[in-house]
Order: C-alpha cells, then sequence, then structure tokens
C-alpha cells in the first residue's frame, strides 16, 4: 500500500473527524479509508485513532504522528507547487483563525493584499473569539490576542494591542463621565464574554504607577460585535482593544473616557505548526502581516 496515500487519507480523517467525511474528500469508499488507516497503525505498530460509535478522537501517538504528517505533506505540496513554476508566484489555499474585530480591521485588509499580489493564492478566514486547536481543526495560521497557549506550536509576535474605555455621548450625557475607574462602579459596563481580554475586572494604571483594579457589574455580555452595537446605542461603557473601536472613535460617535489613565497592553500573535520549514506561502503571509502591524500598536485612533 502507498505510504504517502495512506498518510494523506489519514490526515483527512483527522481534518473531516469522519471516515464518512474523507472518503467524500478523497473520492475513496469508507472501507478504503479504514483500510489506510489500518495499515499505518500496523506498520507504525501503534493505534493512532480512537474510535468509537459518535466520536474519533487522536491517541497520543496519532497526535505526534499527525503533525508530522501535516508538515509532510505541506512540504510535498509546496515542492511539487514550485516545481514547474517559480516564477508564477505562490499557489495554493491558506485557511486562517482571527477573532471578529481584528479579523475585520486588520487582518481582511491584509489578505486582500495578499491575494492581490498572488492571484494564485486563496484564503479562508474564520472569525473566532476563542483559541482554536490549529492542528486539529485543519488551519494553516491561527491570529490570537492575548497570551500565546501552552502548545506543540511556533508562535510570532506581531504587534501590540492598546486598550480605549468608550461610550456613546448618549450614554455619557444621562449618565455622567466618569472621573476615576472607581466611579465605574456607578455605570452600566459591557462584558465581553470570550478569552481575549480582561472580563470581570478592569485593571487601570494611574501616572504613579499605580495599579487599580475595578470589579464591574455588567449588565450586558457578549461577543464583539454585539458589544461594538450595544455601546454604539448607548447601553453602557465599553473596554475594548483601540482597533476595534478606531473609525467610530474618529468621527466622534464614541468617546474615549479616563484617558489619563492606561490598561495594560497585549500582544497579537500569529500561531503555526511547528517545524524547520514553514510553506513560502504562510511564511510569506505572516512577514506581511508583521510589516503591517507592527512595530507600533495596532491601529491606535
Amino acid at each position: 500500500m502507498d505510504r504517502l496515500t495512506s498518510i494523506d487519507v489519514f490526515a483527512k480523517v483527522v481534518a473531516n473527524r469522519s471516515f464518512a467525511g474523507a472518503a467524500r474528500q478523497a473520492n475513496l469508499s469508507s472501507t478504503a479509508v479504514s483500510r489506510h488507516v489500518q495499515g499505518l497503525e500496523d506498520w507504525l505498530g501503534a493505534r493512532l485513532l480512537n474510535r468509537s460509535t459518535r466520536r474519533l478522537s487522536l491517541t497520543e501517538s496519532g497526535e505526534e504522528f499527525y503533525a508530522r504528517c501535516t508538515r509532510i505533506l505541506s512540504e510535498i505540496d509546496d515542492a511539487r507547487g514550485a516545481a514547474g513554476a517559480l516564477q508564477a508566484g505562490l499557489r495554493g489555499r491558506l485557511r486562517i483563525s482571527a477573532p471578529g474585530a481584528l479579523a475585520i480591521q486588520l487582518v481582511t485588509p491584509a489578505i486582500v493584499e495578499f491575494m492581490t499580489t498572488n492571484p494564485n493564492v486563496s484564503v479562508q478566514l474564520d472569525l473566532n473569539d476563542r483559541h482554536v486547536d490549529v492542528l486539529g481543526e485543519g488551519y494553516d495560521l491561527a491570529i490570537i490576542v492575548g497570551d500565546t497557549p501552552d502548545s506543540a506550536l511556533t508562535s510570532r509576535r506581531l504587534a501590540a494591542v492598546r486598550f480605549v474605555t468608550c461610550a456613546s455621548p448618549d450614554y455619557l450625557q444621562r449618565k455622567g463621565i466618569p472621573r476615576s475607574p472607581a466611579d465605574l462602579r456607578n455605570h452600566d459596563c459591557l462584558q465581553y464574554s470570550g478569552f481575549l481580554w480582561p472580563q470581570k475586572e478592569w485593571r487601570f494604571t494611574a501616572r504613579n504607577g499605580d495599579t487599580i483594579v475595578v470589579d464591574i457589574s455588567a449588565r450586558f455580555v457578549s461577543a464583539t460585535a454585539a458589544l461594538l452595537k450595544a455601546v454604539l446605542q448607548g447601553a453602557g461603557v465599553l473596554q475594548c482593544p483601540s482597533y476595534a473601536v478606531a473609525d467610530e472613535l474618529k468621527l466622534g460617535s464614541l468617546v474615549p473616557i479616563l484617558t489619563e489613565y492606561q490598561v495594560p497592553e497585549l500582544s497579537v500573535y500569529a500561531l503555526h505548526a511547528q517545524g524547520q520549514q514553514v510553506s513560502t506561502k504562510l511564511r510569506s503571509f505572516i512577514d506581511l502581516l508583521a510589516a503591517r502591524f507592527g512595530p507600533e500598536p495596532a491601529r491606535d485612533p
């Protein structure tokens, strides 16, 4: 049995999380897919998958083997693309995950520029306000805000992220302007429900260097898009990355408050599978992101 074909079939099983899905993608029968996986397990002398009637999961050996398989297949794909047409530029598909506001405001313009320069490259961008499983979910690249997770991934810091505390003019007219972080206890605060920035506690740094922690009592908890809609409609005070509201702050539909206090910065990271060799198109796209993002904080208003 062709080992390379079996490796490709195994990778499709993991990406689709099912034998049936892999069979459809590879244009094979489910029985043939099962034989390929079984042949690999016999060859390796190790079980790669835990199988049950309801779910399919990787064993510890399977996780290690899958990580190496994806690198092998990516390198083969790159070699095949480069073999006959260096002058034709980059080619192939990139699947990318990024959090909503960052994806829309900063990542999408970079993707459009990259596709314009490289007409043989296609991109799938998924908006995820969560830390995705890059290998298990079949992503080439995940862009995150915050601390890098402990994992077998390679990370590259792209930029700092500054935060702004803001509200609509209508809300501030009704409720008054907070003069200190402690005043937020008497205001309606909007709380993010994902993993990107601080939640129940908002932290500020005073000019004298003192750290001020405010326990907020949120009346509305949701994801990025809903919070932006709510703050524009006067629902309360929002603390968020400056890139998410840069246009609104310039237009005056949102007003920055507590500007004499600093909010701790976070970082934007690009995460991808480890390996000495990174595909040319992925490396080129990450380089483009780094050039567009840094070294200054991402899109301050």
